[in-house]
């Protein structure tokens, strides 16, 4: 039976530059991981290990080994990377995470007492080996950097090699592009699209709310992170204009095409 009857955005195929979904594994168990990838695996693009959940994981090797088989990027989380350069370990990290099979790390300063500049030759030396999601913004409520801070630091991490700019959110969507109570902030958002565009930006939206919000706000093609793994269809419905919250992007394109109800 088919279901082309409706106009809906045309979203990029796999493997994509924008349009990106990007998971946070928060300890997900393998099986769970397995199912969700079996049914879902198309609407994912970047697969997060968040914090220093792959340093314990133990069916890390099986997990990294599905995410290849579904054409998913195996990404190592910042906190780790953060902890290893403030130990003097970062070439213990990095080789680690090339042997454990990663592609791609993330690096942040949101945690540990490092400098833009010390950021800016972490992900240097990161980029010889993998694709690097730069992180900027604080993961602390209590410290804020400015619409013109979030600009400067964007555009070093762009021309040390960043491939994608994460702008902070967290698991809980209530700090950097955001604030207290999950609202996004426009300014700092604004400041980081004019710094790097909306091609290169993936913006943490784990809320439904924040990313309905970018998608009527940025459009359907919008790059978004830090989403659970059981929000893969929920995000795609979303993007297709399929879900009340964003209904107007499918209602769009009928009234543009002339379709009458």
């Amino acid at each position: 039976m088919s279901n082309n009857f409706l106009s809906l955005p045309v979203l990029p195929e796999k493997p994509r530059s924008i349009g990106l979904t990007h998971v946070l594994d928060k300890g997900i168990s393998l099986g769970s991981m397995e199912s969700h990838l079996a049914s879902y695996a198309e609407f994912a693009d970047v697969w997060k290990f968040g914090w220093g959940t792959a340093y314990v994981e133990k069916h890390l090797a099986s997990k990294i080994g599905l995410l290849r088989e579904h054409g998913i990027t195996a990404c190592l989380g910042g906190t780790l990377l953060e902890i290893a350069w403030s130990q003097g370990r970062v070439s213990e990290c990095l080789n680690w995470a090339e042997q454990a099979g990663f592609t791609a790390v993330e690096v942040s300063r949101g945690v540990a007492d490092m400098g833009m500049e010390e950021k800016w030759e972490l992900i240097r030396t990161s980029a010889q080996s993998f694709r690097v999601f730069a992180e900027t913004g604080y993961k602390s409520a209590e410290r804020l950097l400015t619409p013109a801070q979030w600009h400067s630091e964007i555009t070093g991490d762009l021309v040390a090699g960043a491939e994608y700019i994460v702008a902070e959110g967290r698991e809980s969507g209530t700090v950097g592009v955001y604030d207290s109570h999950g609202t996004p902030q426009t300014e700092v958002i604004d400041a980081a699209l004019l710094a790097a565009g909306l091609d290169r930006v993936l913006f943490e939206a784990p809320r439904k709310d924040q990313q309905a919000w970018f998608i009527n706000t940025h459009g359907p093609e919008v790059n978004v992170g830090n989403v659970a793994p059981e929000d893969l269809l929920p995000l795609q419905t979303l993007r297709l204009g399929l879900r009340a919250d964003t209904a107007l992007v499918a209602v769009g394109i009928s009234q543009s095409s002339g379709v009458h109800r």
